[in-house]
């Protein structure tokens, strides 16, 4: 690894029509595959930014990431055993509120499907598992609301 931390991202499972929204990815780690829109948390940003922020950027999709769903670590060894690299990444559901889905900026591909019609597309590690809890936080009456972003001094 670069540092001795683990690197800090944001994701957003978008929901319009019953369909989710997915994006392939068109850079390295995970290159090719299906996963959510996400990325890097930059400094002075807050998770639910980030996740807005890199939703936009990858789809051109807006939406309201009301509800944190999870919290991933990605860890990955090398041949030694050693950690090559830790991701951390926050991910936060909500509905489509605007704009057409494209690929833009690392999305190579995106698409909406129902979470029945994903059998067909590789997917990164722990996605499928992601969307079926997104879907049940959703659910009326299944979950709280995030409270608002909050910074502390």
């Amino acid at each position: 690894m670069d540092n001795n931390r683990p690197i800090l991202g944001a994701s957003a499972c978008v929901w319009k029509d019953g369909h989710v929204l997915l994006a392939k990815r068109g850079k390295a780690p995970n290159l090719g595959l299906w996963s959510l829109p996400g990325g890097h948390v930059e400094l002075g940003e807050t998770l639910q930014q980030a996740a807005t922020r890199e939703l936009r950027e990858e789809t051109s999709v807006e939406a309201e990431l009301a509800h944190l769903v999870d919290c991933l670590n990605f860890i990955r060894t090398d041949d030694n055993g050693s950690v090559a690299s830790h991701y951390v990444v926050a991910v936060f559901t909500g509905n489509w509120t605007a704009g057409v889905a494209q690929p833009l900026d690392d999305a190579a591909d995106v698409a909406w499907r129902t979470p029945e019609n994903l059998d067909d597309l590789s997917m990164t590690d722990g996605v499928r598992a992601v969307i079926e809890r997104a879907r049940s936080v959703l659910r009326p009456g299944s979950a709280a609301p995030v409270a608002p972003d909050r910074q502390f001094p």
